[in-house]
């Protein structure tokens, strides 16, 4: 997995993912960076938590937090991790640094009985105007980088998103939308277009609560 650039990558909201995971969960933060996330569910929610992280400098952070994470590429798959063994794989901002996306999901959908995913949305429209107007690669709060110096190499749209759940048989319980005007936001068919990251929660199409 690509190495992200910590103090530049931008984060879902955490109060989102935290009001989303339950009381006492297990779960399991692949690209957990310095572990804020992880620190906050456990304080908050009393979840067991663990992390996965590549970089070493961000797992001495994590170590510091007081948390268990272990180093770990997460687009070699997590075969360490038994079927079911967690009731949310985490993957916060991670999605577009991976190499094997669809891989990456398969294995969050096997170790959890549910994977929360967020990721910038490449729709959002201060993308589509950059892009327009400009004519250069955009930068935004999500996609804060140049185009030589970025570790996004597999940027998706809400739309791109959802249908891929759709082809993979993958069933969405939830899909949080963040941008400007959150009010708006609720119009699912709008989306795609004001929202400038995209929050979902998964499970398998054969799962059952």
């Amino acid at each position: 997995m690509a190495r992200k650039i910590e103090s530049l990558v931008f984060h879902a909201d955490y109060e989102k993912i935290i009001s989303i995971v339950e009381q006492d969960s297990k779960v399991l933060d692949l690209g957990c960076g310095t572990g804020e996330l992880l620190f906050r569910l456990i304080r908050n929610k009393n979840v067991k938590g663990r992390g996965v992280e590549i970089d070493q400098a961000n797992i001495l952070k994590c170590i510091g937090k007081g948390l268990s994470v272990f180093q770990g590429n997460i687009d070699e798959g997590l075969k360490e991790y038994q079927d079911k063994s967690y009731d949310y794989v985490i993957l916060n901002q991670t999605l577009q640094v991976t190499h094997k996306p669809q891989f990456v999901l398969k294995e969050m959908l096997r170790v959890g009985r549910k994977a929360i995913v967020s990721f910038p949305n490449f729709a959002y429209w201060k993308i589509r105007a950059q892009l327009f107007f400009h004519g250069t690669m955009p930068k935004t709060e999500t996609l804060p980088f140049e185009w030589y110096e970025t570790p996004n190499i597999k940027l998706v749209t809400i739309k791109d998103f959802r249908k891929f759940c759709k082809d993979n048989k993958i069933k969405i319980l939830q899909e949080i939308f963040i941008g400007d005007n959150e009010k708006t936001l609720r119009s699912v068919c709008l989306a795609n277009i004001l929202s400038s990251e995209g929050l979902f929660v998964i499970t398998d199409s054969c799962a059952t609560d």
